[in-house]
């Protein structure tokens, strides 16, 4: 994809986004302040033992024994007011495909894209966001309107944190289908809502998630869901979006700010054989990735200020916070590009596992130390 094919979808991604999230302030205090109290959802995905026909209607047996997720709430959280129509999404997998199902309540059910690849968020849309190892770099993202028409974009890293996506990615053998619950285009009847499904092979994804695909029991993704509904008005019998009114956001698990694109957010999918692994597992790791991603986001702040990163916890006003869990309090290390935070993290087994986040807020477990070998992620 060209340079200038990347600003332009950059550009447009960022319209979604609200202004205290545009490039110039993405990754601030001010931001971390709104989401570090956000526990991310969590789900067991169960086997598909007969898979689901990708028609969009969820009645297959195989979706009727998968659980729902909870009720969307709005992308910055509960503190905002509940969605105006009720969605919710489930899961399933086997050896092939890692298969989502939505069902989403709208009396009014329109879709005006019809192009392979556009920016289907401009209509209301289902979104799916893979995070497979959970570092926040290398994440997939799917979006899909009423008409079934899809857009697919691979992400090497965060928008915040320069990535650019790539829309020529593309998902072979991907399945999806929409089945709507009254007449799609038709303002003059109520409708009563859309529902979709989708297959999205593991050998799509194999290459990027530095870890199996598919899975294994026991395994934890980290995933989101997003809906992007627009008011809309009726003019000369069609469906319009009410002019200077923002689009609402609602997902499963909330972001704490208007902003998809923070994987560190997202909810965690644990895969289930179905004989094990069938209760959820909080993640471990969870205290190091919070003090990782307060030293990056007081990072971004100083930087803005100061055009360099910062030495030490004292120059980012850290140096009397307080690092439950943590061995001792993060360390900086500035490197050519950036700078590396670190810290240690006593495991339930009693031994010390190393975290750290890089400037461009990739998180990785870095290893262990009390045993024979220090094990990467």
């Amino acid at each position: 994809m060209t340079t200038s094919r990347c600003l332009l979808l950059g550009c447009l991604l960022s319209a979604q986004l609200a202004a205290p999230n545009s490039p110039a302030h993405a990754g601030s205090v001010e931001d971390w302040d709104k989401m570090r109290s956000i526990v991310p959802r969590g789900y067991v995905c169960m086997p598909a033992t007969d898979p689901p026909r990708i028609d969009g209607r969820l009645d297959d047996p195989a979706w009727k024994r998968a659980a729902w997720t909870d009720r969307f709430l709005d992308i910055q959280g509960k503190q905002k007011p509940k969605p105006r129509f009720q969605t919710r999404a489930k899961m399933l997998w086997d050896k092939n495909y890692f298969y989502i199902a939505a069902d989403m309540i709208e009396p009014h059910v329109w879709g005006t894209l019809t192009k392979h690849d556009s920016v289907i968020f401009h209509d209301n849309d289902f979104e799916v966001f893979i995070d497979p190892d959970g570092d926040t770099h290398q994440y997939f993202e799917f979006e899909i309107n009423a008409l079934n028409t899809g857009w697919d974009l691979f992400l090497p890293k965060p928008y915040k944190d320069g990535g650019r996506a790539d829309n020529g990615w593309e998902i072979p053998g991907l399945k999806t289908a929409v089945s709507i619950r009254g007449t799609l285009n038709d303002p003059s009847d109520t409708d009563t809502g859309w529902s979709v499904e989708i297959a999205i092979p593991w050998s799509t994804m194999r290459a990027s998630a530095n870890r199996p695909a598919p899975p294994r029991s026991g395994d934890q993704w980290r995933v989101n869901f997003s809906r992007v509904e627009w008011k809309h008005s009726v003019q000369n019998g069609k469906y319009s979006k009410v002019p200077k009114t923002r689009e609402d956001n609602w997902v499963w698990s909330p972001q704490g700010i208007i902003d998809m694109h923070r994987p560190e957010m997202w909810g965690y999918v644990q895969f289930s054989d179905g004989r094990a692994s069938t209760k959820f597992r909080r993640d471990p790791s969870r205290p190091a990735r919070m003090a990782l991603m307060t030293v990056y986001h007081h990072q971004k702040s100083y930087r803005r200020q100061h055009k360099a990163w910062a030495k030490s916890l004292q120059a980012l006003g850290l140096g009397d916070h307080k690092w439950p869990r943590m061995i001792a309090a993060p360390t900086i290390t500035l490197t050519t590009d950036g700078y590396v935070a670190t810290v240690l993290q006593k495991t339930r087994h009693g031994r010390n596992r190393i975290y750290q986040v890089r400037s461009d807020s990739k998180l990785t477990a870095a290893g262990r130390i009390g045993t024979r070998n220090v094990e990467p992620k």
